[in-house]
């Protein structure tokens, strides 16, 4: 169950962050072409898998009981990420008539399902275990 629920954790959190990415796409319909969080994924190149990495630390750092790498993991990411969202931010303020990316708020979501994602994952394989402590 543990292995299914790594496996889950990291392939099944793409095809989940994805989806909400298309749902918030939707519900915005009238959003210029290149400014949807899916197009997002042009600036913050590699977020595929670097989202998956995130999702094994994070499923690691649970299943291990070290809920502090949690932390870690995300410290990371966000000092990873920090000078291509900067550079974003810089291009915004210097061009206020142009449309901004989306890519930090592609970031924001993005990590926030991928690790709720892996957490609820990480439950599904630990919860028979941990209520049977109790």
């Amino acid at each position: 169950m543990v292995l299914f629920a790594l496996v889950l954790a990291v392939c099944g959190g793409a095809v989940v962050t994805t989806a909400v990415f298309e749902a918030i796409d939707a519900a915005r319909p009238f959003e210029v072409q290149g400014t949807t969080v899916t197009a997002a994924a042009d600036v913050l190149r590699g977020g595929t898998w670097i989202g998956a990495l995130e999702r094994l630390a994070v499923f690691g750092a649970l299943a291990a009981r070290w809920p502090e790498g949690v932390a870690i993991v995300l410290a990371v990411k966000g000092l990873g990420r920090y000078p291509e969202l900067r550079a974003q931010e810089e291009t915004a303020r210097a061009h206020p008539g142009e449309l901004r990316s989306g890519a930090a708020e592609r970031f924001i979501i993005g990590t926030m399902v991928s690790v709720i994602w892996a957490v609820a994952c990480v439950y599904v394989a630990f919860a028979p275990y941990v209520v049977g402590e109790r």
